[in-house]
């Protein structure tokens, strides 16, 4: 069994994270078996290294190693790319296809990415870890496939598995040894030393003299929190040493490259946020409707009365009433000494008696002469307004609608329903 030191040497591993090791002396220890590894960690910490240890380091190392990255193929298209497809098993199949389990017969199969399969192909797969069996699309012949499956995700499987998008049963399946990637802010060692790896291997690149950090910009490249993991320091040190044509790296050099720290913030934090902006917009919304609705309650009864008692002997006995509605005398005048009421009955309005014996019918009555009254006043309003609108804008249609910030063709249809 090789050593772990050997391993890193031949993949060109960097660290001596205690964290690091243990993955990799998991990968050792499991290679030689038919076992399926799922190996997780955040995106950037080089997971598609594992896959590759454990097929140089099984009996199928001479076989086929194929990595499939299923986050980037089609949904329409991956099981044809997985399983194959017979011709004319849909649209643009112009002749039969191997898929991938049947090429790398015998050998590995490293799916990355294995969080977004979809739920069809999942069960596919499932029977493939179950017995080795698998059908190409259109086919309806069962072919046998013996295939080593390393799987990789970023995603929290648990997470996935509860809101439906992942099955619980190709979850076990896939995680017999699961190895775990250590983020690159766990290895703080590991994070000058990997730096130092590209800066050199882009001096050789681009043929210039490698880049070196000051002593400050060493402290700030140890503290940074690095969300893209190894991807983002590698792809900061191709920046500097590209950019910069002084090859000593100043603190401040350093952080002009550093995306600021607001930007590496967890999504989470943003999403809970914005579900706490909205849940306080909605009871915001529904205490303005409930006032709204008591408003409208307390007016209706106010106009009841004045209808019955005269303005008068109203104002002086619900004078808090009419504070509430209409604010206090100062801030508006209510003209109650000459109210002009402009109703239109529905039926004759009988005497004081009657609505003392009928209290159902009273209520009936002035709701419908309320409504009535307030049903004219708006196409009132609205035809006076439309009206100025065309005398302002010489009849033309187009300027009219957009002072009553209405549609042209809004307006067309009021002219002819009011026949104006």
């Amino acid at each position: 069994m090789e050593s772990v030191q050997n391993i890193k040497q031949r993949f060109e591993i960097i660290g001596n994270d205690p964290k690091l090791n243990r993955a990799i002396e998991k990968a050792i220890q499991v290679a030689p078996t038919d076992i399926s590894v799922l190996v997780t960690g955040e995106s950037g910490v080089g997971k598609e290294s594992i896959p590759k240890i454990i097929h140089s380091l099984s009996h199928r190392k001479h076989g086929k190693y194929i990595a499939v990255n299923c986050g980037a193929i089609p949904e329409g298209t991956i099981d044809s790319e997985l399983f194959g497809h017979e011709k004319g098993a849909f649209t643009g199949a112009t002749g039969a296809r191997d898929g991938y389990f049947e090429v790398a017969d015998g050998g590995t199969i490293f799916l990355d990415e294995v969080g977004e399969l979809p739920l069809t192909t999942q069960v596919r797969l499932l029977r493939v870890l179950e017995n080795g069996e698998f059908i190409k699309v259109g086919s309806s012949q069962v072919q046998k496939t013996n295939v080593r499956i390393v799987a990789a995700t970023n995603v929290n499987m648990f997470d996935a598995i509860e809101k439906g998008k992942f099955r619980e049963d190709l979850y076990y399946r896939l995680s017999t040894v699961e190895i775990t990637l250590p983020p690159l802010r766990d290895r703080k060692e590991d994070i000058h030393l990997l730096f130092r790896k590209f800066a050199a291997d882009f001096s050789q690149k681009y043929k210039m003299p490698p880049i070196k950090l000051e002593d400050n910009a060493v402290d700030l490249l140890l503290k940074y929190r690095w969300s893209g993991n190894i991807r983002q320091l590698r792809n900061i040190a191709e920046q500097i040493s590209v950019l910069e044509t002084h090859r000593n790296i100043s603190y401040q050099t350093l952080y002009s490259y550093l995306p600021q720290e607001g930007s590496n913030l967890p999504a989470v934090i943003k999403d809970k946020k914005a579900e706490s902006d909205f849940s306080n917009e909605r009871e915001i919304l529904y205490k303005v409707l409930f006032d709204m609705k008591s408003d409208l309650n307390d007016l209706k009864k106010l106009t009841l009365e004045l209808m019955q008692n005269g303005s008068a002997k109203v104002q002086e006995t619900n004078k808090n009433l009419i504070q509430k509605i209409y604010g206090s005398k100062e801030e508006t005048e209510i003209p109650f000494e000459e109210p002009r009421m402009n109703v239109i009955p529905v039926q004759p309005i009988p005497d004081q008696e009657e609505f003392e014996d009928d209290d159902d019918d009273q209520d009936y009555l002035f709701a419908e002469t309320v409504e009535e009254e307030e049903t004219l006043r708006l196409d009132a309003k609205e035809i006076e307004l439309i009206k100025k609108a065309l005398e302002r804008n010489k009849g033309k249609r187009k300027a009219a609608a957009d002072e009553l910030g209405i549609s042209e063709r809004t307006l067309y249809r009021k002219i002819k329903q009011f026949d104006l």
